[in-house]
């Protein structure tokens, strides 16, 4: 149970907030991939992230740009700007932007006037990384270093094409269900070990919960330099075997989740704003270039209808055909008989459903935390603490050491009485060349 001012400090993200400020101290995956600016001079794009109305554009040399909604004359949306010869020009009075602000060009005062030399437009530094355009909303001259993360170091080759699920409901609530190991055996889970179509239940697992001699997990957290670091400990079997499923969270706003293949992946959880957020997934291949259909940008809600048609408004993008006031397509007759939810697996959307359920931002002074909540209490703790250091001036070593992202989860087997933190440190580790683990077989990827 947290109090409410700490509530807010945990959800609040616009400009002079405590955790606001914080995150606005790291390189920001924008929500917007390549492919919407798929042009030199193509039209710019509405963008909405962590409280701002922010316009996004590619210039002539190929560029991407990120500036203010307001053109700062008298406040005419960019969006309706001329993206022409390395600049946005607004089209009310013809005022011109670079991808750094300046007033390049101000055909409605004199050719004498120095004005244009005296007006900025509030713009914000971008790369693009592997499909997807990165921005630093922070008030360093010099931004940071970007995350040492492997979706950011690895060959684009290597990369397959970003995710994106929208969420209409607060960041926390959103990353909260990645970092809680324990819904897997009710939310995800079957009812039965009978083959059932992939299409129905997307291929989850059996629910442990339905097992004769089930034990709930235990939690084991770690704080580290980066984040957190926890393993939901099973029971596997009555022969000492114990499963353990390594989960990441590192500064501020990312998760990695453990999964089969050969493949690292990551969750950057994006607030638009306090109510909205976007979750973006990432995967590298480790063994072999992505063929063509995974470099392409898929729609994880295809075999239900697909992504919603957006609008040129940035909270259209990305939205689910299953969402509230369809009930998340619900069935009841599936829940009794074949899955726990009866909730269609696409895009998350058993996650979203109860997510979305608890409001815009969920009152967590109403909350019962338990035994299995230990990861979501230290992710809160940390982030909370951190909000609070960055008002008083104190720097989260995450933001200029890159290198402390190089990071992986595990999936792992161990007997009783081995210690999982020691035994899984060198799979944990980016660089340390080992390879990862492949549960199914015990082997190695």
């Amino acid at each position: 149970m947290l109090t409410r001012e700490d509530n807010d400090v945990l959800t609040q993200v616009g400009p002079g907030t405590p955790m606001g400020n914080f995150l606005r101290q790291y390189w920001i995956p924008s929500t917007v991939p390549s492919h919407l600016l798929p042009t030199p001079d193509s039209p710019p794009i509405r963008v909405r992230l962590l409280g701002e109305n922010l316009i996004a554009f590619r210039t002539t040399s190929g560029q991407p740009g990120l500036v203010a909604n307001a053109c700062p004359h008298r406040g005419a949306s960019m969006f309706f700007g001329r993206n022409e010869e390395e600049g946005l020009r607004c089209v009310y009075h013809g005022w011109k932007f670079d991808v750094e602000g300046n007033c390049v060009d101000m055909p409605s005062e004199p050719p004498e006037s120095n004005f244009k030399s005296k007006v900025r437009i509030q713009a914000y530094p971008c790369k693009e990384v592997n499909g997807l355009i990165w921005t630093y909303m922070g008030p360093r001259e010099t931004p940071p270093p970007m995350p040492d993360l492997e979706c950011v170091t690895a060959p684009e080759e290597m990369c397959v094409a970003p995710q994106f699920v929208f969420y209409d409901c607060n960041w926390m609530q959103s990353l909260e269900g990645d970092i809680d190991s324990s819904h897997i055996d009710y939310l995800h889970s079957r009812l039965t070990r009978e083959e059932v179509p992939q299409d129905l239940v997307g291929g989850g697992t059996f629910g442990g919960f339905s097992q004769p001699g089930y034990e709930a997990p235990r939690l084991l957290a770690y704080p580290m330099d980066y984040g957190i670091v926890y393993a939901g400990q099973r029971k596997w079997n009555e022969q000492g075997d114990y499963w353990y499923r390594v989960t990441q969270f590192c500064m501020p706003f990312y998760t990695m989740v453990a999964s089969g293949g050969p493949t690292v992946g990551c969750q950057a959880w994006i607030p638009l704003d306090d109510d909205h957020t976007v979750q973006i997934s990432f995967r590298v291949q480790l063994k072999e270039p992505v063929d063509a259909v995974k470099r392409a940008p898929s729609d994880p809600y295809a075999r239900i209808g697909g992504y919603l048609p957006p609008t040129s408004d940035p909270l259209t993008r990305w939205r689910s055909p299953a969402r509230a006031d369809n009930d998340y397509m619900i069935d009841y007759d599936i829940q009794k008989t074949v899955m726990f939810s009866g909730i269609p697996r696409e895009g998350k959307l058993q996650d979203m459903a109860v997510m979305e359920s608890m409001g815009h931002v969920y009152d967590r002074t109403d909350e019962h935390l338990g035994r299995l909540d230990t990861m979501i209490i230290a992710v809160r703790r940390a982030l909370i603490a951190a909000a609070k250091e960055r008002q008083a001036g104190v720097t989260h070593a995450t933001v200029d050491q890159p290198q402390l992202y190089r990071v992986r989860p595990v999936e792992i087997m161990l007997k009783e009485g081995e210690n999982w933190f020691e035994a899984t440190e060198e799979h944990r580790n980016a660089d340390s060349g080992v390879r990862l683990l492949n549960f199914v077989t015990g082997g190695y990827v």
